[in-house]
């Protein structure tokens, strides 16, 4: 049996500096905040982005979540740990009968959403020939704010030959949530990375389904620190019109998915989410990603089951062709209704 403990190594690749607490603003808040969302700060100025690191109002709650996997006896362990809630996860599981050595790990969902001044940080490290898939129990709702924002550091990292698949439920942002959310992979050349994101408007009506604004920023990196591939997302319908082309086109839901991989040239990754998603009836986008890196997926549509199928498509179609194995059934009924 893998050993589970309550603190991480400072060694274990969480981005702590030795010495530094979890609690302390400089670990769990990003340094800088994107524009769009900083003009909801408190007191925000002018500038380009604003700096909220260390000054955190006294309400904020802080959710962490460390995980650290390594191969042990011919299957995926989870051999470090530690959570504060509201982030906590399940024991690993193996419900793949085709990938038995890959552990499944659930998240659990947020209570209560995400709300005003809330800070969260989750960092997995999958050490050499580990197989790890996340998911979440649920969608994650981003609830109003009278004023500041929400944030989120997802920090994910994968070492020589390891498969990790990170695929939460969607994001339901609700009219006047904001939040900043900054996912940084950390890939080595021969890993990989398979990583959807859903963002679902929530309460849907007139006038109100795009009252949020949202920043999704997403980095792909190397372990020495080079930035192969940065995709940058601004959902701000309080600015611009909600039905233009540079939001949603009209629509209510935007999927994406990003395949980081050297196992297969990126040619090849991008034909076989462009074949899995043809004909399906939804209007999306697939391109490689800068350096040959991997390829990534874009859907746009309305009903939830349907932008769902089409990215579990795209999943499918990736695990099929860097494992050999399809990926397992999705979960769609079990999804809420937004």
């Amino acid at each position: 049996m893998a050993l589970v403990t309550d603190e991480m190594p400072e060694t274990s690749g969480t981005g702590r500096a030795k010495g530094e607490s979890r609690l302390s603003a400089a670990h769990h808040t990003p340094g800088r905040i994107p524009p769009e969302v900083a003009r909801h700060l408190p007191d925000a100025g002018e500038s380009a982005g604003e700096s909220i690191a260390g000054s955190a109002e006294p309400s904020t709650r802080v959710g962490l979540l460390e995980m650290g996997f390594e191969r042990l006896s011919g299957r995926t362990e989870l051999v470090r740990r530690y959570s504060r809630m509201p982030l906590r996860t399940g024991r690993p599981q193996y419900p793949d009968p085709l990938r038995p050595q890959m552990a499944f790990v659930r998240l659990a969902p947020v209570v209560g959403g995400l709300i005003q001044e809330d800070r969260q940080r989750i960092d997995v490290c999958c050490g050499a020939e580990t197989e790890v898939h996340l998911s979440t129990g649920a969608a994650t709702e981003v609830r109003p704010m009278e004023r500041g924002c929400a944030t989120r550091l997802v920090n994910l990292s994968a070492g020589p030959d390891a498969y990790l698949e990170y695929l939460p439920d969607p994001l339901l942002p609700l009219p006047g949530a904001r939040l900043y959310q900054r996912t940084v992979i950390t890939a080595d050349p021969a890993a990989t990375v398979v990583i959807g994101e859903t963002v679902a408007a929530g309460r849907p009506g007139p006038g109100a389904r795009h009252g949020y604004v949202l920043g999704l920023d997403l980095e792909v990196r190397r372990p020495h620190g080079r930035l192969l591939a940065l995709d940058a997302v601004r959902l701000c319908p309080d600015r611009h019109d909600g039905a233009g082309p540079g939001v949603l086109s009209g629509h209510t839901q935007l999927a994406s998915l990003f395949v980081v991989t050297g196992r297969t040239p990126a040619a090849e990754v991008a034909d076989a989410l462009h074949a899995a998603l043809d004909g399906m009836g939804l209007p999306y986008g697939v391109s490689v990603l800068p350096h040959d890196c991997g390829a990534w997926l874009r859907i746009l549509g309305d009903d939830e089951v349907a932008v769902a199928s089409a990215r579990y498509a795209g999943w499918d179609a990736a695990r099929r062709l860097l494992t050999g194995s399809r990926a397992p059934a999705p979960e769609v009924s079990r999804r809420r209704a937004v």
